[in-house]
């Protein structure tokens, strides 16, 4: 149970903390029982902690270095993984670090002994600095994350139609991101021949950015851009979990919408791609083994913390007379279905075609479906009440 004098989780600053020095062992425990901090790990080493750091969920780093000069390569490291502002705590400091501090990338140095107060201050000092050097205008994409623990559902079908219809009928600016690493099928689908693939992006020397980024992906007739899976399947373990966290939170900076296509499994990517997820669809079909795997999904996620109410339910093929309802699924599952998407005989046709069914066949009920499952992830502002209605072209809306 929570205390009277403790902050509300969601106020808290996560903070992870790297490097040793005297008395950082201490400052840790001091800061993991402040109310204001929720201390999300440590470890000695940056490599360590590679999981946790690139995880996008971070507000701050705290890295602690017993030398008298700027940890460079340690921080070099850190910056790999985490964009979140980064302080630095020592034991014995000199003059020549503060000035190194200054032009290196980091919020401050804190030379211990110091106060809990005072380090939780520069904390917050930080964090705020970095929202305020964000903007509130600053773009910041969502993440819908399309996954079924079973092969077969149409989960490729799903992410390619609902990224074309997010890019084409809501004007927005969309990103879909295939993430079958070995096997995936998403550019097949749009009837794309890339000549740049997710593996290019990452083997290539330099930090990613945005204009980087826009470099390697291939833009679809609908206005969706599209960053492919790897080739060859070999190349899938050279996307590794720090490149695509960076990845995605580049994206966020250029793009509305991230759609992200997933392989069956819980393995490296898909877990980093779980920490930046806003909206993760779970695709379920009415049959029973499907059921039985995503029953276990589900409790993989309470095991992994994600939070329940990002989850939405899509049923997909809703109409096959199979002797099962959806009431059955919600029961079996414990969950709503959020959107349903029926059978039609256009999707397969539109698949061997290589144009998604919504672009294909606009008018057609899988279509509308799909169009209404993106109007209800990405629902358009509230007019005020009495505004006048005016004609907005549709890729002027964000």
């Amino acid at each position: 149970m929570m205390h009277s004098n403790e902050a509300p989780q969601h106020a808290r600053t996560r903070l992870y903390t790297t490097g040793s020095c005297e008395g950082f062992d201490k400052l840790g425990e001091s800061l993991a029982n402040h109310p204001e901090i929720e201390l999300v790990g440590r470890s000695t080493s940056v490599a360590e902690g590679a999981a946790a750091l690139s995880g996008g969920h971070l507000d701050a780093v705290l890295h602690a270095t017993r030398g008298a000069s700027l940890p460079s390569d340690e921080l070099a490291a850190i910056r790999e993984y985490t964009r979140a502002p980064v302080l630095l705590v020592a034991s014995g400091g000199s003059p020549g670090l503060l000035e190194q501090a200054l032009e290196a990338d980091v919020a401050d140095v804190l030379l211990l002994p110091q106060l809990v107060e005072n380090v939780v201050f520069a904390i917050r000092k930080a964090t705020h600095a970095k929202r305020h050097a964000e903007g509130p205008s600053g773009r910041r994409g969502r993440i819908v994350t399309v996954f079924s623990p079973k092969g077969g559902t149409g989960k490729t079908v799903m992410a390619t139609n609902l990224a074309a219809a997010c890019a084409k009928h809501l004007g927005k600016r969309t990103l879909l991101l295939d993430l079958d690493l070995q096997f995936g099928d998403a550019a097949i689908m749009l009837g794309l021949e890339p000549d740049k693939t997710i593996y290019d992006l990452v083997v290539a020397p330099g930090e990613l950015d945005s204009e980087k980024l826009a470099g390697y992906t291939t833009r679809h007739p609908s206005g969706l851009e599209v960053l492919p899976a790897p080739l060859r399947p070999e190349d899938a373990e050279l996307v590794t979990e720090g490149k695509l966290g960076r990845l995605l939170e580049v994206a966020r900076e250029s793009f509305d919408v991230i759609v992200v296509d997933t392989s069956p499994f819980f393995h490296g990517p898909m877990l980093a791609t779980l920490d930046r997820t806003d909206e993760l669809l779970l695709l379920c079909t009415l049959d029973v083994p499907t059921l039985k795997n995503l029953r276990l999904a589900l409790q993989t996620l309470e095991l992994l913390s994600f939070p329940k109410e990002r989850i939405r339910i899509v049923l997909n093929r809703a109409n096959s007379k199979v002797g099962m309802k959806p009431s059955e699924v919600e029961g079996a599952l414990g969950l709503k279905v959020r959107f349903e998407v029926p059978s039609d005989r256009a999707v397969p046709i539109s698949v061997n075609r290589g144009n998604p069914v919504v672009l294909a066949e606009d008018g057609a009920d899988v279509s509308r479906a799909i169009k209404e499952m993106a109007k209800g992830l990405f629902p358009e502002p509230k007019k005020p009440e009495g505004a006048k209605r005016r004609f907005i072209p549709a890729l002027a809306r964000s």
